[in-house]
């Protein structure tokens, strides 16, 4: 069926307007149109509206996440209203005015699109306007800003008493484009989509240049000595040695994956005198507190501070702010409430160095991290011209805990084993480690694409779905800087390491007598060595986070098995098979485990075969190289080849929740090689 032209228009406007950061916040605001199609049922005339459905952003917004509704029976639910009070039921009764199947479940929103008396209706939540929308006076710079043509509307949490009310002020105000909502955003509206979409922007651009023309020059105050941003390697450096602590300070109730951030506008907010105060009012918007918490948690010292102190503060803090957060619980639910979600900061703030922000992926770490920005960008509009007033503590807490916010959570689906897991691979550009890297995404980890080859790690971190999902990184892992600066990237991106993969590897084919000096002290530079350097690493890490974690040594049967002319490689993978008994031993305490795997005989897709090592073995044994994966699962029990698929999934046996109590083991994955049993 052919796209309505109202709908087309729609998601036009739509598009154009989150795209602009300016205009609204990630998932931030909702767009409708109102039109008219043939009833398939009856073949008359049935006035619709399409509105942005709960959840989805404007900027991708797609046909199939806009909810359709009968205008008759929509406008109808002002009769049978029961009252402010009761107005949560209403939202169960928009399902009762669905069209068809209804597309998208409604969002708690969609009164006040249906109840305003206008063809488009746009809700948005600029920095610009819920600056006016969050001063002390923002009624009367409302008036300022914009004269006649744009309406105050008291804060109220959002349902349809507050579309109620919005129609109201449009019916009795025909010469007003919009209203600004004290606490909250905007929303304005037009006949047309262009009309309702340019007078939704003249608010925005009008409340920029109102606040920058009326605005103090220094709305944070006067600089904070000894708080001004660190040179950028230094904070970056710095970040990466805070950035496991507070992971692992942030996911004491639950896991959760990390964001930094160091731009100017934190980094500015953090160098003045008044960002304590600032910050400890919280944030306003509703979609900005439920992604950061009501506020964030502020370290109090300078960027120069010691490092053991500024950890040994963090402590401290953070222990106060999860007291401070449970009694901010228990001075507002009721027997009803939903049960406390967790007392943990989504969002730390550290003078001098950036932001860390927490969640449950990386996109929603990040996406925190973006709304404390806008919190930032409010603050500094409303201090611009009056002082910052949110809304107050006790409201903040009916939105946070609300019923429906509630729902909304139990209606996501249940978490994968990895999620909320930050694994690193070595050799992932290709071969097994590629496969295990797409594995461990698709199980919902966060994946450090780590390879020597940079071209291929950043294709499979493409492959892999972009930034929220993986990171390439140039790693040479015989070189302890690259090893390092590896993991520096890796917490500075997700905030830790949770599971780290130790595969990088390289083969030379060649009998005793002819194996040299240089191919022997190869392999065991990049499989021995490199090994130990990289769970060194790992194992610093996860013991600052305080998490656990997990290594895997892809070891090989050849580990066990003496095969002929492949001393050097057999040798290092012996090397590995009892760097895992070893690390095991020393790393339970810790709650580390670590554990290997066997595999043998993977020719199709494996990088080593491909650079010379299957020509070599199949010399060796007198068959034609593309014959090799058939003579390897000949010679097994199972008479079945090996593929890099099948070592991903013992390394997701491993590592996916159900070997819990198993460390110091090795998983043979080799189709059965009688001669490499384990005893």
């Amino acid at each position: 069926m052919a796209t309505h032209p109202e709908v087309a228009a729609l998601l036009a406007r739509a598009h154009r307007l989150g795209s602009d950061s300016r205009n609204t916040n990630y998932a931030g605001g909702n767009v409708s149109a109102k039109g008219t199609v043939t009833d398939p049922a009856t073949g008359s005339d049935a006035e619709l509206m399409w509105v942005k459905g709960s959840g989805g952003d404007l900027g991708t917004l797609s046909e199939d996440g806009l909810a359709v509704l009968r205008l008759d029976r929509l406008r109808a639910l002002k009769d049978v209203y029961p009252g402010v009070e009761r107005e949560d039921e209403m939202v169960g009764a928009f399902d009762y005015c669905l069209h068809g199947k209804g597309g998208t479940a409604p969002s708690i929103d969609t009164a006040m699109h249906g109840l305003v008396d206008a063809a488009h209706v746009d809700h948005l939540h600029p920095d610009s306007g819920i600056a006016l929308a969050c001063a002390a006076d923002g009624e009367k710079l409302t008036a300022e800003c914009y004269g006649g043509k744009v309406a105050w509307v008291p804060w109220r949490r959002p349902g349809f008493q507050l579309g109620l009310d919005i129609a109201a002020i449009k019916e009795a105000g025909p010469e007003a484009v919009g209203v600004v909502l004290g606490g909250h955003g905007i929303t304005a509206w037009g006949t047309t989509s262009q009309e309702c979409e340019t007078n939704a922007v003249w608010m925005i651009r009008t409340a920029e240049a109102f606040l920058t023309e009326r605005g103090r020059k220094q709305p944070f105050g006067s600089p904070l000595d000894g708080h001004a941003a660190l040179a950028e390697e230094q904070r970056r450096e710095r970040a990466a040695l805070l950035a496991p602590v507070l992971r692992g300070l942030a996911s004491q109730d639950r896991p959760q994956v990390g964001h930094f951030t160091d731009s100017e506008v934190v980094l500015d907010f953090l160098a003045h005198d008044q960002h304590p105060r600032l910050a400890a009012l919280g944030t306003s918007c509703p979609d900005h507190f439920l992604r950061t918490k009501v506020r964030p948690l502020v370290l109090d010292q300078p960027p120069t501070a010691p490092l053991d102190e500024a950890v040994a503060r963090l402590r401290e803090l953070h222990a106060q702010y999860r007291k401070e957060y449970a009694a901010y619980y228990e001075r507002h639910a009721g027997p009803d409430s939903p049960a406390m979600r967790g007392a943990d900061p989504t969002i730390v703030l550290v003078p001098g160095v950036g932001m860390f922000s927490f969640g449950k992926d990386k996109q929603t770490a990040r996406v925190a991290g973006e709304f404390y920005v806008n919190a930032i960008n409010v603050m500094r509009g409303a201090e611009a011209v009056s002082a910052y007033a949110p809304v107050e503590e006790a409201e903040k807490f009916r939105i946070e805990y609300w019923k429906l916010e509630e729902a909304k959570l139990r209606r996501m689906p249940e978490p994968k084993p990895l999620a909320s897991r930050v694994a690193l691979v070595t050799g992932a550009g290709s071969g097994i480690g590629k496969a295990i890297a797409h594995r461990l995404v698709a199980e919902g980890a966060c994946v450090v694409v780590a390879d020597l080859n940079g071209e291929n790690a950043a294709a499979v971190a493409e492959e892999l779905g972009g930034p929220d999902k993986a990171l390439a990184v140039t790693a040479d892992v015989t070189s302890e800087e690259q090893i390092s600066a590896a993991f520096r990237e890796a917490v500075l991106a997700f905030g830790g390491v949770d599971l780290v993969v130790n595969n990088a590897g390289v083969s030379i084919s060649k009998p005793l007598l002819e194996t040299t000096a240089k191919d022997w002290d190869l392999q065991h530079d990049i499989m021995a060595r490199g090994s130990f350097l990289v769970s060194r690493e790992a194992a610093s890490v996860m013991i600052e986070q305080g998490l656990g974690g997990d290594i895997v040594y892809i070891a090989s049967k050849n580990g066990v098995f003496a095969g002929p002319n492949n001393i050097a490689y057999s040798a290092t993978k012996a090397d590995q098979a009892h760097q895992v008994r070893l690390l095991a031993a020393e790393l339970g305490e810790h709650s580390i485990r670590v554990n290997g795997v066997n595999p043998d005989g993977v020719v199709r897709g494996s990088g080593i075969f491909a650079a010379g090592w299957g020509a070599q073995r199949a010399a060796t044994y007198g068959i034609a190289e593309v014959k090799l994966g058939e003579f390897y699962a000949q010679r097994t029990l199972l008479k079945r080849e090996v593929l890099p698929e099948h070592v991903a999934n013992a390394v997701f046996a491993l590592t996916g929740g159900d070997l819990t109590h198993t460390t110091g083991m090795h998983v043979p994955v080799d189709g059965g090689v009688a001669a490499a049993f384990l005893r």
